[in-house]
C-alpha cells in the first residue's frame, strides 16, 4: 500500500545578492526543528539557488541586438529580456504578444528560457542557475554528509501546462533518486499490459512542493518532501534522464512537423470550445 505524503514548508530569509545556499538551507531545517530523515526528499526553489550563485542581471546593462529588438517589437516585448532568452535559451520555438518567448533551457519548455523579475529588485532578472544537476548532486552531498542518511534534492521551478491556465510545479533538476519511474510492461487493474505508462516522480514531487512553497511573498524558498516512494542512485543525472526526444512530445511534434494539413484541418468540425483560435 501507498504511504502519506507530507510536505513541510521551511521559511529563509529574502535574498538579493549571492550567499550561501547550503548554510542557509541548514538553518532553516534548525530553525523549523526538522531533522532529515532516510528517504527525505529536499525541494529547493531554483530561483533562490539561482540567487545564491549570483544569477542576477542588471537590465539597463544588458545591450540588445537588432535581432532582439525585432523580436521584442513582434511580441510586445521589452528587448533587454528578449536579448537574455536568446542568450538563455536553447532553442526557441516562437512567441505571444503578451511578451512571452516559448523556449526550451535545460530540456524543459519554458518561457523566456526561465528568466524571472519577480521576488527580485526592480530593474534586475534572474537567470536559472547555470549547472542546476551539478548544483542538485553538490547539495545532496552537503546533506547526507550533515545527516547521515540517503536524500534526494530537487531544484523546483513553476511552468506553465498546456492549455491550462496556471503554473504549476516541474523538477528542473535532481540528484540522489530515480526521476522516472517506469511502468511500462506492469499490468494495470484489468490485466492488460502498460504501453507508454512512465511516471514523472520528480516532478510530481515538485508539485507537492510548490504547493507549499508559493511563490508570491511567501519567503519559503524550501521544503521537505517525506514518506514518498522513491527508488535512489548515486548515479550522476542529466536532462538527458527527464527530457523526452522532441519527436516523441505531443506537445512539440504535433505542434510542428505533425501539424494537420490544411486541407484535412478544413473539414474537421470546429470544436466547441474552441477559444479565440484562427480558422
Amino acid at each position: 500500500m501507498p504511504q502519506p505524503l507530507t510536505v513541510y514548508p521551511l521559511n529563509a530569509p529574502v535574498q538579493s545578492q549571492p550567499f550561501d545556499l547550503i548554510a542557509t538551507l541548514r538553518n532553516s531545517l534548525r530553525s523549523a526543528a526538522i531533522g532529515l530523515e532516510e528517504g527525505d526528499v529536499v525541494a529547493i526553489s531554483s530561483k533562490y539557488a539561482a540567487i545564491a550563485e549570483g544569477r542576477i542581471v542588471e537590465l539597463a546593462q544588458v545591450q540588445p541586438t537588432a535581432q532582439a529588438r525585432q523580436l521584442a517589437k513582434r511580441y510586445r516585448m521589452d528587448a533587454e529580456i528578449t536579448q537574455l532568452a536568446l542568450e538563455e535559451a536553447d532553442h526557441v520555438f516562437g512567441g505571444i504578444k503578451l511578451g512571452f518567448l516559448l523556449t526550451t533551457k535545460g530540456g524543459v519548455l519554458s518561457p523566456n528560457a526561465g528568466l524571472d523579475r519577480s521576488n527580485i529588485p526592480s530593474g534586475k532578472a534572474v537567470l536559472l542557475p547555470k549547472a542546476p544537476f551539478q548544483l542538485a548532486e553538490t547539495i545532496r552531498a552537503a546533506l547526507q554528509q550533515a545527516f547521515s542518511g540517503r536524500l534526494g534534492v530537487i531544484l523546483t521551478d513553476s511552468w506553465l501546462m498546456p492549455g491550462r491556465y496556471g503554473t504549476t510545479g516541474i523538477a528542473i533538476a535532481m540528484a540522489g533518486f530515480q526521476p522516472i519511474k517506469d511502468e511500462r510492461g506492469k499490468q494495470d487493474l484489468f490485466g492488460n499490459a502498460m504501453t507508454v505508462t512512465q511516471i514523472g516522480v520528480a516532478d510530481s514531487l515538485a508539485v507537492c512542493a510548490q504547493v507549499v512553497m508559493g511563490e508570491r511573498d511567501e519567503a519559503t524558498p524550501f521544503a521537505v518532501a517525506r514518506g514518498a516512494e522513491i527508488e535512489f542512485t548515486d548515479a550522476p543525472l542529466t536532462a538527458d534522464v527527464v527530457s523526452i526526444p522532441w519527436r516523441h512530445c505531443i506537445y512539440v511534434e504535433s505542434l510542428t512537423l505533425g501539424l494537420l494539413p490544411a486541407d484535412l484541418m478544413s473539414s474537421l468540425k470546429p470544436h466547441t470550445y474552441s477559444r479565440e483560435f484562427p480558422s
